[in-house]
């Protein structure tokens, strides 16, 4: 389906086919932005654009949502540099299955199939980064952890992540007292117990559940949307969790590991960006992250934004973020933080 595009491309919401938790085929959606103009001779690079948090039911997919473009960051700079932008919905978002949210590899599988349906649509190359934010930061570096195994015909030159999910037990543990980390909670509770069977009647209080089922049906596109969350959220204040500590006990604390990234192979590069001000994703966990992907021989490059919180470090990081993957799709050397 062709859709209004941005100034100077084209843009398609597409259907295409990945692979579910099982193995099975499913159909994903989500958006494919093309520049216009011929494509130079080898093709364009490609970017997977891993998006953040919007929901976990299929109304919230972002290539629904009015603001589609908008929620690209850097969408603008790499049109203009020429790369074709994949934007994954990632499965049951867009299409009628459940949403396995904060799952890795069901984030990365569908993150490397868009970029094969990119590959079809935009005259581009097999050289693609990824580039994500938050929920999209976690499926940007599984993407990295998977694509030579999964899609060993496209050639990844970097990963981009801002504010990545990446230790999943310790952002349930020190954000159950915000409001944020209530819903991100709440979210990753329903969708596992879907998605995986786990039992979330013995760790939400029976009273809680229902507050639990409305904010699963709430999308989130907008700071507006953030605003109503918190309003349905209230009732969590005074009463959500039964066991509070139930990412120590299975299945939660083999489902968090699980979907907990390790390092990246050494010679993927990696950009990580990183609001000061983040109460969600805490500065110090994705400095953690850091510290193992220099000690696994990886070059990395941390950006940290001293005002910058979470909702807006991948629109502040994004130009530094384009200018990054266009050094890495020129083949120049990865600069790097680490020591040694």
């Amino acid at each position: 389906m062709v859709l209004p595009a941005p100034v100077g491309a084209s843009a398609y919401r597409v259907l295409y086919r990945s692979v579910g938790l099982h193995g099975e085929p499913i159909p994903v959606s989500g958006v494919i932005v093309v520049p216009n103009g011929p494509a130079p001779p080898g093709g364009r690079p490609i970017v997977a654009w891993a998006h953040p948090t919007t929901g976990v039911v299929p109304r919230c997919a972002p290539s629904l949502a009015v603001f589609v473009f908008q929620q690209i960051q850097g969408l603008r700079q790499m049109i203009d540099r020429g790369y074709v932008v994949a934007a994954t919905d990632y499965p049951g978002l867009g299409t009628p299955q459940t949403h396995p949210y904060l799952v890795g590899m069901s984030e990365a599988r569908a993150v490397l199939d868009s970029v094969r349906v990119a590959q079809q649509i935009g005259a581009a190359t097999k050289r693609f980064a990824v580039w994500g934010h938050s929920q999209g930061g976690q499926a940007a570096l599984f993407t990295g952890l998977i694509a030579s195994s999964y899609a060993p015909e496209l050639d990844l030159v970097g990963v981009a992540a801002a504010a990545p999910a990446t230790d999943l037990a310790t952002l349930m543990g020190d954000d159950i007292n915000s409001s944020g980390g209530r819903n991100l909670t709440a979210m990753t509770l329903w969708s596992w117990s879907r998605v995986f069977g786990a039992p979330i009647d013995r760790v939400v209080s029976p009273a809680a559940l229902p507050t639990v089922d409305r904010l699963a049906g709430e999308c989130i596109e907008s700071i507006y949307d953030l605003l109503l969350r918190q309003r349905t959220a209230r009732p969590l204040e005074r009463q959500f969790l039964a066991a509070a500590d139930f990412y120590t006990s299975e299945p939660w604390r083999s489902l968090m590991a699980e979907n907990s990234p390790g390092p990246l192979p050494a010679r993927v590069p990696l950009f990580l960006a990183q609001g000061a001000e983040d109460e969600l994703v805490r500065p110090q966990v994705t400095q953690g992250y850091e510290r193992r992907q220099c000690q696994a021989g990886g070059k990395v490059q941390l950006l940290v934004l001293p005002n910058a919180n979470h909702g807006f470090i991948a629109r502040d990081s994004a130009a530094t973020a384009v200018d990054w993957m266009t050094d890495r799709f020129a083949s120049r050397a990865p600069p790097s933080d680490c020591g040694g």
